[in-house]
């Protein structure tokens, strides 16, 4: 069975924590579960360690340095590495399909669970605005950076640890995802999307509109690395 290391950034996530480790341990084999939490002022830190992971306190802020922090701790054996959120959003029941489709195909890099494939819940309306900023940026990523992706933004994926080991993290906030779209086109990888369900968020929602300006400026920014 192939090893996995999971990295989960949070802040103030004790609502969802705890439901969100129990299920990756429901689904997965032994995985390593690696929180980085962001001076959490509940009880996400003590919930996290009384359920075996393995906790360390991000110095900065924002997510992207956080799964930067995580990348730094994570265990360099993993054959592959899981990002997931930590308010109970993504179901962790996909996992063991998207593992698998690693394990087939060498040439696919990451796979991605896409959000508005499968089923929604009451406050993921197709009128709502988050989705429609999503779909603005996936035309964006698409236009600007050739990367075709309908939900780039997801935060449920599982990518090859080969790939993230000298990955040089820019993003501090919620731009971490497009620019890892990006690195696992520019090591000459795939990106599979495969349709996953979608639960209402516990506790406080942290991505706001505005932060759509900085993922779009990572998009246009990385167009310009060489």
């Amino acid at each position: 069975m192939p090893y996995t290391q999971v990295i989960i950034a949070a802040l103030n996530e004790e609502e969802g924590i705890g439901l969100t480790i129990a299920e990756l341990r429901r689904y997965l084999n032994s995985p390593h579960v690696l929180v980085v939490d962001g001076k959490s002022i509940d009880r996400t830190v003590h919930v996290a360690k009384a359920l075996g992971a393995e906790v360390i306190l991000q110095n900065k802020s924002g997510k992207g340095d956080a799964l930067a922090e995580g990348l730094k701790h994570s265990d360099p054996s993993a054959d592959y590495v899981i990002f997931i959120d930590a308010d109970f959003t993504y179901p962790a029941e996909f996992l063991p399909k998207m593992i698998a489709i690693l394990e087939k195909d060498h040439g696919i890099g990451m796979v991605i669970g896409n959000r508005f494939k499968g089923e929604i819940n009451s406050q993921k309306s197709y009128a709502n605005a988050f989705y429609v900023g999503n779909r603005l940026l996936a035309f964006a990523q698409h236009t600007v950076n050739g990367i075709k992706l309908e939900d780039p933004l997801s935060g449920l994926r599982v990518v090859r640890n080969s790939i993230l080991k000298d990955w040089n993290v820019k993003s501090q906030g919620f731009d971490i995802e497009a620019e890892m779209n990006y690195l696992v086109e520019r090591k000459g990888f795939k990106t599979v999307e495969i349709p996953i369900d979608y639960r209402d968020r516990l506790g406080e929602k942290k991505l706001k509109l505005r932060h759509g300006f900085g993922i779009l400026s990572r998009i246009v920014s990385e167009s310009f690395y060489t």
